[in-house]
Order: C-alpha cells, then sequence, then structure tokens
C-alpha cells in the first residue's frame, strides 16, 4: 500500500473525524485540521491523539483555520517540514446555517460563503504549489447532495455555498490535470446523524423577519429537520462517507471516480450529476481540451 501524507480540513467531528481515523486505519498519515485546538477543540485534539495510541496509526491534529489564509499557510508548511511533501487534500470544512433566506442579513450569508467556499481557495492556494511542483497528487471535495438534488426550504445560505464549492472544484478539476493532480468529488446526502450538523447549524438574527415566516410555516425549521430524517433508511451509517473517501484516497488514478454519491435518502442528485458530468466531459473534447477530463498520467 501506498502511504499518503493527507490533510483533512474541519476534522474536529463528524465526517471529518470520521475521514481522518478511517484514513490512518487505512495506513496513511493524517494530519485532521482544525482550529483552536488549544481552546474549543482540545478535547478533540486529545480524542485523536488518543485514538493514534490506540489503534497505532498516523493520526495527527493540526491548527488549521480555513477562515484565516496565514493559518491555511502555516498548516500547509508545517506538514512540509515534517514529511516534505502533501499527497491528498480533503476539503470537509464546513457549517450549515437554517432559516428563511430573507432573514440571513448579506454578512451572514457572506460568513456561510466564507467557511464553505473561500475556506477551500484559502487551503488550495496554500497546498496546490506543493502538490504543483511533485506533479501529482489528489483534491477531494465533500460536498453535498443539495447541489443537485432535493432541497426543501430554510436551508437556502448552505444549499448556495455548497453549489458555489461544487461549480469550483468541477473548473479546479480541469485546471489541475496538465499538473497531473486528481480530482473526485464526493456527494453526502443528508445524513441528519452521526454529525453534528444539523445539531450546531446557525439562525439568522434578524428575528422579526423570522417570526413574519412563522405565521404562514409555522413549525417549519423543525419539520425540515424530522422530514429529512425520515427519509434516511434505519440502517444508514454516517461511516459510509468516511470509507467512500478511503476508497477514493486509495484507488488508482485511471480508476479514481470523479464524483461520488453516499446518498441513503436517494435524493436524486446521482441522476442530475450524472448528466452534468457527462455534458462537462463531452464538451471539454468539443472544444479540443480531452486531456483535461482526467490527470495527466493517468
Amino acid at each position: 500500500m501506498n502511504e499518503k501524507i493527507i490533510v483533512i480540513t474541519g476534522a474536529s467531528s463528524g465526517f471529518g473525524a470520521l475521514a481522518a481515523r478511517a484514513l490512518a486505519r487505512a495506513g496513511h498519515t493524517v494530519y485532521a485540521g482544525m482550529r483552536q485546538t488549544s481552546g474549543r477543540n482540545a478535547q478533540a485534539v486529545s480524542a485523536a491523539e488518543d485514538y493514534a495510541k490506540e489503534y497505532g496509526v498516523g493520526l495527527r491534529t493540526i491548527e488549521l483555520d480555513v477562515a484565516s489564509q496565514e493559518s491555511a499557510d502555516a498548516a500547509i508548511a508545517g506538514i512540509v517540514d515534517e514529511q516534505g511533501r502533501v499527497d491528498v487534500v480533503v476539503h470537509n470544512a464546513g457549517h450549515m446555517v437554517i432559516g428563511p433566506a430573507e432573514a440571513f442579513t448579506p454578512d451572514e450569508l457572506a460568513a456561510v460563503y466564507d467557511t464553505n467556499v473561500l475556506g477551500a481557495q484559502r487551503v488550495n492556494r496554500a497546498a496546490l504549489p506543493v502538490l504543483r511542483a511533485r506533479g501529482r497528487g489528489l483534491v477531494v471535495w465533500v460536498g453535498s447532495s443539495s447541489t443537485r438534488g432535493g432541497t426543501p426550504p430554510y436551508l437556502a445560505p448552505y444549499f448556495a455555498a455548497k453549489a458555489a464549492m461544487d461549480a469550483l472544484a468541477v473548473s479546479y478539476a480541469a485546471e489541475l490535470a496538465r499538473f497531473g493532480i486528481g480530482t473526485t468529488i464526493v456527494v453526502p446526502g443528508a445524513f441528519t446523524s452521526g454529525t453534528n450538523h444539523f445539531a450546531n447549524g446557525g439562525h439568522p438574527a434578524d428575528a422579526a423577519t423570522v417570526a413574519a415566516y412563522e405565521e404562514r410555516y409555522a413549525g417549519l425549521m423543525d419539520q425540515v429537520g424530522s422530514r429529512l430524517a425520515s427519509l434516511t433508511p434505519p440502517d444508514a451509517d454516517v461511516a459510509a462517507v468516511a470509507d467512500a473517501i478511503v476508497d477514493v484516497v486509495q484507488a488508482s488514478e485511471s480508476e479514481r471516480p470523479f464524483r461520488v454519491h453516499i446518498d441513503p435518502s436517494n435524493d436524486g442528485s446521482e441522476e442530475v450529476s450524472a448528466v452534468a458530468d457527462r455534458i462537462r466531459e463531452r464538451f471539454l473534447k468539443r472544444i479540443g481540451l480531452e486531456d483535461l477530463v482526467r490527470p495527466a498520467g493517468s
């Protein structure tokens, strides 16, 4: 097995923490990026250290706040100093907010984009020069089935940010191909248990507008979560997302998928994405850029 040096953003809990542990168990050296490692996430750091000792795996934590370019630069530089390289970047950091779209101020909306979209861009600007210099590597984007699947109300800022992240990932895929850097978009469905996504979701500060919507959409905030949960089979396991990331990382370059869906509720995203990705590939061929469909050397 070819050991890889991997950095994962937003790895204090949820998909990120699960993926970090699964990748480490698979024999890779994993840096679980998280902010405030000596503050609010000190317990997550301790848990990761305990896990690494218990299982004898290469799981480490590193201070990485995707809201700061300085933090992203320092994290990647620290990994390179220790390991001499970075092989895989997993963009997992994200933040969900719940409420009527109108109730979010532009600044609140921008904050969601800052974590879900600009955060990935900051990490890319820190890590991609390392991958480009080596002429190989992999970027994994943890997206959302909401980008192209069923979209219940009151999650608009999150859905919009995830759609922007997906579009960014698609463009990056072609722009990195000639550097030998691969791209895979991992698309989880609405897992309402096993992560803190819904529990830690933010809410708009504009209480008056929320109240106005409550008159016509009474209880909808609570209904969204419960009705999404009702679509999910009882045996759905959020660890399947981590397993899918392991499979992507360990796949050969020629067999690595461009997009992988893990959606027990089957909200339609996989069907729509298959069409969109096929059109993308066909269009690149039509304009004479067939070599951008897959990374060089794959």
